[in-house]
């Protein structure tokens, strides 16, 4: 759900940002963070406030399951492939200054998406929104990182992490209520144009945050952003628009063209290195086996995140029929949920080590099975306020298991890689929360188009929510079986 919490936790942990604290002349600017968390959280609200808008904008502006999909996963994919490149430019530049870019660039991103005349443009606004997010969110937690020490850095990481999950759970009830009040009758509009003004006073007020720099600055390995940027997009258009138009010859020529550029990616990247530069992944990190499998479990569990939401949101809309704030209001237990696992998750590691996640990822899996059995069973018939009491246990096991895993994750690298590693396992969540909005589509549209019509639509989105959640039940059964495998690689031998 939240992304950034766990990596901002390992990365003070392990001061893995190349630029120490500051030695403030007149203490922490407590002001400039504040401005720092109202940034953090309208990026992460607008990862979350788009479910329950969804059915709003398909029926206003006539969008495709597809079309939908890459609404989605858009934000998600270009928030996640530009991350570490946002990260360095803050290192280059200045952070205060990729801040207000950043912000800029995300506040014009927010009113072209405000004021979209159709889906393509929507579309291609919501790209670059998630442009600006990841030149943007890198300077938060860097800022921080570098302008609080000891217990002011404690305080101000935590209150980061208060301000994520209240923007999740705000991305469902305040969103929901935006749309349903349907404020200067914008309707689905308010939840991107209430960030204009949010934007601009972050602008005006980032004069509060001080400027900061890192005393090594590596050039830019832009030929890497583009190849893993090029081949990372032609993996996901297809999977997102090929079903909907029969796999025509263009999307399986752009599945082959995206092994080819990923292939080109990995080798520029091991030459690159090899050269002496440094490259945006070190490549010996996925030849770690703990590491690559780690990766393999945070891309696994961050499939099934959006995908939920966006299969949840069309169920009690779209076909239940129910208004965005009730249906942001029912979610939002799950939000609830969530932190408060995220909360005593560590203590349970603590204790149990990875039997602990373990335990957290076989709640989610049978917590997920449960759902889609109720969902079956009630059909068209189906009570939504009856899967609060699932979906806070829902919440829950995302949150025993999103909130530790990184950090497990993150443990398995030296100090010195411990940035690069942020940012692999970084791009990797948002890459897979994209991947499996794109997989659920397919399975949620292919049930959709074997319905029987408006007359049955409860029950056909029924069947096709069921559809579409089998792929997170297959998931998360799977990343029990590979934490049990971690958990077994990393008894000592003997």
């Amino acid at each position: 759900m939240i992304a950034s919490l766990p990596w901002i936790r390992k990365m003070t942990s392990n001061s893995c940002l190349s630029t120490p604290p500051a030695r403030a002349v007149s203490g922490p600017p407590w002001l400039g963070l504040s401005v720092l968390l109202l940034a953090g959280f309208v990026t992460i609200f607008d990862l979350f406030v788009v479910n329950v808008a969804i059915p709003s904008m398909q029926a206003g502006l006539g969008a495709s399951f597809a079309q939908i999909g890459f609404i989605v996963a858009g934000y998600e994919l270009a928030f996640g492939v530009l991350l570490i490149t946002g990260g360095r430019l803050g290192d280059l530049f200045g952070r205060r200054r990729l801040f207000v870019v950043g912000m800029a660039g995300f506040t014009v991103a927010s009113a072209l998406c405000g004021l979209a005349p159709s889906a393509g443009f929507l579309i291609g606004a919501r790209v670059l929104q998630g442009l600006a997010a990841a030149l943007l969110f890198p300077q938060v937690y860097a800022s921080i990182r570098v302008n609080f020490g000891g217990g002011d850095s404690r305080r101000a990481f935590g209150l980061l992490g208060m301000t994520l999950g209240l923007a999740a759970i705000a991305g469902q009830v305040l969103g929901g209520w935006l749309v349903h009040a349907d404020l200067f009758g914008l309707g689905w509009r308010s939840i991107f144009l209430i960030n204009v003004p949010i934007g601009l006073l972050a602008i005006a007020a980032a004069r509060h945050i001080p400027e900061s720099r890192a005393p090594q600055r590596p050039a830019l390995d832009w030929t890497g952003v583009a190849l893993v940027s090029a081949g990372l997009a032609l993996l996901l258009v297809p999977l997102i628009e090929g079903p909907g138009q029969g796999w025509p010859a263009w999307s399986l020529w752009s599945l082959g063209a995206a092994v080819v550029l990923l292939a080109m990616f990995h080798r520029q990247q091991e030459q690159r290195r090899m050269a002496g530069g440094l490259p945006l992944v070190d490549m010996r990190l996925l030849a770690q086996r703990r590491f690559a499998l780690g990766a393999l479990l945070v891309l696994l569990v961050y499939s099934t995140s959006s995908s939920f939401f966006l299969c949840f949101a069309l169920l009690v809309q779209t076909g239940l029929g129910l208004d965005p704030f009730v249906a942001g209001s029912i979610f939002a237990p799950c939000s609830v949920g969530f932190v408060l696992a995220s909360l005593a998750a560590p203590r349970l590691v603590a204790r149990w080590g990875t039997r602990a996640i373990v335990a957290g990822a076989l709640v989610y899996a049978v917590s997920i099975g449960l759902l889609i059995a109720q969902v079956r069973m009630a059909g068209a018939e189906l009570v939504p306020t009856r899967l609060i009491p699932v979906l806070i246990v829902v919440g829950a096991g995302q949150g025993f298991i999103m909130t530790p895993l990184l950090n497990l994750v993150l443990g398995f690298v030296d100090e010195a890689q411990a940035g690069m590693a942020a940012g692999v396992v970084s791009t990797v969540q948002q890459v897979g929360a994209a991947l499996g909005v794109a997989v659920v589509g397919i399975l949620f549209s292919a049930a959709l188009a074997t319905g029987g019509g408006m007359a049955a639509q409860a029950g056909q989105y029924a069947s096709a929510f069921v559809a579409g959640m089998l792929y997170n039940l297959g998931a998360a059964l799977l990343v029990c079986v590979l934490l049990l495998m971690l958990a077994k690689a990393q008894r000592p031998a003997g």
